[in-house]
């Protein structure tokens, strides 16, 4: 406490002779709402923020393998946290600190602070060696990245996805749906024209199974990624820039494409979705045609269950789409080809997908329906 009548001082910071981190407070506070992990979370940024440790690095793994240390030989667990569905460390080196979290999901995440840039990047490396499973041969599959919302922020994990061959389910589609999709299927990056692709029609007709095969066409050029809730990926701004410049630490070459997928989506591209999907159906437009969309090589495919006279007409202006794609039923003629020597009884006006496999597969529904006497009551 100043005396009284004592004349204020004020304490300058001199850039060229100290250190810029001793200007910043440092405190952290815990309470009854911090967990054990806020507490690792503490002790690792606690060195960085102090400028004990500056140097920081992060790595991302998927299918980590279940006896991988993620930790350098030797080294020593300093604090252990173990819940439901993850596993987390701290480990102390001489000159660097790591920080490991294990998901149930197989999929795991380091962070190591360090007194310089190349102790970190040594301690990442012995760290992560040899700790993922090798990505399985199967030709037939595409590696696809898999995008939601939570715990942890945006996070994407990666899988093997099994993906049709194009010719192998041509014949699934009717024959204007086919030609159309012949077109799709065979498009490099110089044929973009427009960066939304558009497959629209009733449930059971195969629009999942086409982006499948187009993902699987696509993969020497432009990675395929799912948007599992595509509500949240346009409700939250961070979310959307990091599923469009890719997964932090992705090793994928930067000049691919990126295909985002979002699969039912009827609510952000209807009519009315100005009003009631807020900001949502303006930032998937600049992502196909905006600042955004410009910035990066970004393509987004919506598979919708809604007619398209009922879709908003910002959304199928000319221009704007790549492809707008109706896939609907296959003729009753389509149908019994399809089907070949499985009797069955077609109705006229067509069948789906969905449809014929039941009939060919003779697949039967389990359904129960109980009738209460009148006045009765279910409990």
């Amino acid at each position: 406490m100043s005396e009284r009548n004592e004349p204020l001082r004020l304490i300058e910071f001199d850039p060229a002779t100290a250190d810029p981190a001793d200007a910043l407070p440092w405190s952290a506070v815990l309470d009854s709402y911090s967990t054990p992990r806020d507490l690792l979370d503490m002790l690792t940024l606690s060195l960085f923020g102090r400028g004990v440790q500056p140097y920081y690095r992060k790595k991302q793994l998927d299918r980590v393998r279940p006896d991988a240390l993620l930790r350098p030989p030797g080294s020593q667990i300093s604090r252990s946290v173990v819940e439901a569905d993850s596993q987390s460390i701290l480990v102390l080196g001489e000159g660097w600190t790591l920080r490991a979290d294990r998901w149930a999901d197989k999929s795991a995440t380091l962070e190591v602070v360090a007194v310089s840039d190349e102790l970190a990047e040594r301690i990442v490396t012995e760290s992560v060696h040899d700790a993922e499973q090798p990505t399985p041969t199967d030709l037939t599959a595409v590696k696809m990245g898999f995008w939601h919302q939570g715990d942890r922020g945006a996070t994407r994990r990666a899988l093997a996805v099994t993906t049709p061959e194009w010719p192998e389910i041509r014949g699934n589609y009717g024959a204007p749906v086919a030609g159309a999709l012949d077109r799709l299927m065979a498009m490099r990056p110089a044929d973009i024209r427009g960066r939304l692709l558009l497959l629209h029609g009733p449930p059971g007709t195969g629009k999942t199974t086409a982006l499948r095969s187009l993902a699987r066409a696509w993969s020497p050029w432009c990675q395929a990624d799912c948007v599992l809730d595509p509500e949240m990926l346009f409700a939250k701004p961070g979310y959307l820039m990091r599923a469009a410049m890719g997964a932090e630490g992705e090793d994928d070459e930067s000049d691919r494409w990126r295909l985002l997928i979002l699969e039912d989506c009827d609510e952000l591209i209807h009519a009315e979705a100005k009003s009631s999907s807020g900001q949502g159906l303006s930032r998937l437009l600049n992502l196909t045609d905006g600042m955004l969309g410009q910035g990066r090589d970004v393509l987004v495919a919506i598979s919708t269950n809604e007619d398209l006279s009922r879709l908003h007409p910002a959304v199928t202006r000319p221009g704007r789409c790549l492809a707008q794609v109706e896939i609907g039923k296959l003729t009753a003629t389509e149908a019994r080809t399809w089907l070949g020597d499985t009797p069955a009884d077609i109705p006229a006006t067509g069948a789906t997908l969905a449809e014929l496999v039941a009939l060919r597969d003779r697949a039967e529904s389990i359904a129960v329906r109980t009738e209460y006497a009148e006045g009765g009551m279910y409990l």
